[in-house]
Order: C-alpha cells, then structure tokens, then sequence
C-alpha cells in the first residue's frame, strides 16, 4: 500500500535553488509588461536600446529581453525536476549571464550592437546572477560531486 510520503521525492537543495531562480525569472518577465512596475511601458520596442521602458525605473527591458526572461524561467523550473537539470541550469545559466555581463562592458549602451538592451544597472545585475547562480550550481553539489568521484 502506497503512502502519500512514498510517492513524492524530496527535492533537493540544488533543484530548490534552480525552481526559485526560476520562478523569479518568470516573474521578471511578466512584470516587464506591467504598467506601472515597467515605467514608459507605452514605449517598450521589440529589441534594441531605443526601448525607453524601464522595469521597477531602474533597468532597462525590451520585448525580447522579457521573453529571453520568460524563456529561461520556464528553463529553470523544467530543469530543476532532476538533480543534474538544476546543476546544469544554474551553472550555465550563470555563465551565460556572465558573458551577457561582458557583453554590456564591451558593447556602447547607444551602439546598434546593444540589441538586449543593457544599461549600467543591468550590468550589475548580470554579474550579480551569474556569480550568484554558478556560485549556488557548485557549492549545492559539492559534497555530492565529490561522493560520486
């Protein structure tokens, strides 16, 4: 006879920490299209730096750069079903926003390159999640790693 507590896994801590980056990832794609939260949300652009919206008046977003938001929410709550998924989410997802980082360093905030759109905030930003989650991918599997070795 199956008992409830049978029938469920305990997630990880890992794979809790990818389901939470990717829920606030969902949710910062959302509210990039909230009036009100987004302000000069009467001004969002598809892509590109002349999208003058402004999410919570500080970073600057665009259309793609909220879907680009959604889309890797969805990834972190899909990848966090499994161990590997999660580590893999946030280890990679940390690099890929640390390069997104040194993409904004290198590339003029008024350049037609700045297709993102990128501002200084977002930059901070970048460096603060691809630290943060490539920091929590590595340190939440450490032990289990190193078991597996």
């Amino acid at each position: 006879m199956d008992t409830i507590s049978s029938r469920t896994t305990a997630r990880t801590p890992v794979q809790t920490a990818a389901l939470v980056v990717g829920v606030v990832f969902l949710l910062v794609g959302v509210l990039g299209f909230i009036p009100g939260i987004t302000q000069n949300v009467d001004q969002l652009q598809f892509a590109g730096h002349h999208s003058d919206a402004m999410l919570l008046g500080v970073f600057e977003v665009s259309i793609l750069h909220n879907i680009v938001h959604l889309l890797f929410g969805v990834a972190g709550v899909t990848l966090a079903r499994t161990w590997a998924g999660a580590r893999s989410y946030l280890i990679g997802g940390g690099a890929v926003y640390l390069v997104l980082w040194l993409y904004g360093l290198l590339v003029g905030h008024d350049s037609a390159a700045n297709f993102v759109p990128v501002n200084n905030a977002d930059n901070w930003l970048h460096l603060f999640l691809g630290l943060g989650m490539a920091a929590l991918g590595f340190l939440l599997t450490r032990r289990a790693v190193h078991d597996r070795v």
